[in-house]
């Protein structure tokens, strides 16, 4: 395998409103789409679209949404090691969709989907050259995130959410890659760059960084901060946008790109995804997001978080590839 990701799945009801309801309102709604969607799943399809050899390892619940992931999952060619939760129903998640293409997400997930490290089988890990992770079973990320540094195989994190532990498993991570906010909450700095360089101080990543939404994103690799503006496209549905960041982070991970390449690549194919609707509706063939790489608009860079922009800007190849030389 090239990639190995463990974590979340989720069935995705997509329904489309005009606006955010207000409380006691009426909204109508005009569709509801069943799509298949997760963290480290839709990750994961995208890295097997973009020629790739990807796995997958989850639980699902006995139910039809668990045939649909199923299919999903055979149909992209992702190889998937699927636990099954008896008589227990797969995690769904319900989205609304505004016109602007934000999305609020409802969600559920029974206890008994809980992926657990003595689930886990240690020769599902260590034959990948990287492998990714959410953290939300952390114990069971712990598990893995261990034996892939005890095999020299590089550790990817997509975290929103600080979960109980959550710091064992970032001492795991060599690319730790997160929402806006987890860098503050993480280490108490309400600084940006300040939280960024602190946790890989902390924790010892390779590289820390943040997905900004429109802002982009901006990463610290012990050295310099590599800050890349997000692409502009007409946004219809932002639902997985940050879980296809990831995929595209990946893949120039592995193609040996240059961190500045890497993020935007990831910043690219994560803009198309946005372009259509469900969490991996939007994922593109490399050609597509390369394109755009070359000839699309970018948003302005954010001057309010960051200050002067000019200093984040370094010349496009100035940064090393991310994978040491012997590519672990």
């Amino acid at each position: 395998m090239d990639i190995v990701g463990v974590g979340l799945n989720a069935t995705d009801t997509l329904i489309p409103v005009s606006r955010y309801p207000a409380s006691g309102s009426k909204v109508e709604v005009r569709s509801a789409s069943l799509l298949p969607g997760g963290q480290v799943a839709s990750a994961m399809v995208a890295c097997q679209r973009w020629g790739l050899r990807a796995r997958y390892v989850g639980k699902l619940g006995d139910d039809s949404a668990a045939d649909l992931h199923r299919a999903e999952f055979a149909k992209a060619g992702v190889e998937a090691k699927i636990l099954t939760a008896r008589e227990c129903g797969s995690q769904q998640a319900f989205i609304l969709v505004e016109d602007s293409g934000e999305r609020t997400v409802l969600w559920k997930r029974d206890e008994r989907l809980t992926l657990r490290p003595e689930e886990l089988r240690r020769e599902w890990i260590t034959d990948a050259r990287a492998v990714h992770v959410d953290g939300h079973d952390t114990a069971a990320a712990i598990t893995v995130a261990g034996w892939a540094r005890e095999a020299g195989i590089p550790v990817i994190a997509d975290l929103d959410e600080l979960y109980p532990t959550v710091e064992r498993l970032i001492e795991k991570v060599d690319y730790l890659i997160v929402s806006r906010d987890i860098p503050g909450q993480l280490t108490g700095k309400s600084d940006l760059k300040e939280s960024l360089m602190a946790i890989r101080r902390q924790f010892g990543c390779r590289l820390a960084a943040a997905t900004l939404g429109r802002d982009g994103v901006l990463a610290w690799d012990g050295r310099d901060f590599c800050y890349r503006p997000a692409y502009r496209v007409e946004a219809v549905d932002t639902t997985g946008s940050g879980d296809i960041f990831h995929a595209g982070f990946i893949y120039g991970l592995l193609q040996g790109l240059a961190l500045e390449q890497t993020l935007d690549f990831a910043c690219a194919a994560a803009a198309l995804n946005c372009t259509a609707t469900g969490a991996r509706g939007g994922i593109r063939p490399v050609s597509r997001i390369e394109n755009l790489m070359a000839t699309g608009a970018r948003y302005e860079s954010a001057v309010s978080v960051f200050g002067a922009p000019a200093e984040f800007q370094e010349s496009v190849g100035s940064f090393p590839g991310l994978l040491p030389a012997d590519g672990k």
